[in-house]
């Protein structure tokens, strides 16, 4: 399999990896023909999938834009994957240049790929790093340099809680960095869920299970559960396309078919 250019040669291009499979449902060119052949199988058994993939995305840069409207200027994007049109640090420093952004993925493509296209930024800036590792991320000399641990922070877990298994206990990561939070800060999540269709849910898990990415779709009240201690911003937790719409004509006939919830939090 060719190598591109932007890949190092300690990046695994013989296995399909979650964070490029979703570059390509988004339209990016950083992924590889393992990636495409994945991403494609999963479309074959479910079409909407890219549908479903903008949404999510959708979801991050409207709630990233409600954050900065409610002073926060701090952003910690876990699980990030590949920046892409529209990322985190694009959509808050266009509303507050003087916001600061640290990506934290695990993915050495990921990791690479978000230092070549932040190169020149000074507010922005990447760390790679398993999100379970929170004393690490929060530790770690480039979040020291941005972030101010004092000041509220957003904490953003956009599509990634549903690859962490139950018996590695979410909810417990979660608090981890509840504690790690100033008052005032907000946790913004989305997850897979089952409920919608359930009728897709059992192909789709296998399939990623096979890829060696299991994923654990969740109930709404295990999404509601993750936020123990955070008190949800209205609408609380919701089909993607019902968190704070920018438009009623932005709101699909049927939102339950996304089959992803969103919701944001406010930490006590």
């Amino acid at each position: 399999m060719e190598r591109s250019s932007w890949a190092s040669d300690d990046v695994d291009i013989e296995h399909a990896s979650p964070a490029r499979v979703y570059d390509y449902y988004l339209g990016g060119s950083h992924n590889f023909a393992v990636d495409r052949q994945m991403a494609r199988q999963a479309m074959d058994l479910w079409p909407e999938l890219p549908l479903i993939m903008q949404a999510n995305r959708a979801f991050l840069r409207r709630s990233v834009r409600y954050l900065v409207s409610q002073g926060i200027t701090q952003f910690l994007d876990i699980g990030s994957g590949i920046p892409t049109e529209g990322n985190v640090h694009e959509v808050a420093q266009a509303a507050a240049p003087e916001a600061r952004v640290v990506y934290v993925d695990v993915d050495p493509v990921a990791a690479a790929h978000s230092r070549t296209i932040l190169a020149g930024n000074q507010h922005a800036d990447v760390v790679q790093a398993d999100l379970r590792d929170v004393t690490t991320i929060f530790d770690h000399p480039q979040t020291r340099q941005l972030l101010d641990p004092t000041q509220p922070i957003g904490v953003l877990m956009v599509a990634m809680l549903h690859f962490v298994p139950d018996e590695a206990d979410p909810a417990s990561i979660v608090a981890q960095y509840r504690k790690m939070m100033p008052p005032g800060s907000h946790l913004v999540l989305s997850h897979a869920t089952h409920e919608g269709r359930p009728d897709q849910a059992g192909s789709h898990t296998e399939l990623y299970r096979r890829a060696g990415a299991p994923l654990t779709m969740r109930s709404r009240l295990e999404v509601e559960a993750l936020f123990d201690g955070f008190d949800l911003v209205a609408p609380g937790v919701v089909f993607l396309p019902l968190w704070r719409p920018d438009s009623p004509a932005d709101v699909d006939d049927h939102p339950e078919r996304f089959t992803g919830f969103a919701a944001v939090g406010r930490c006590r």
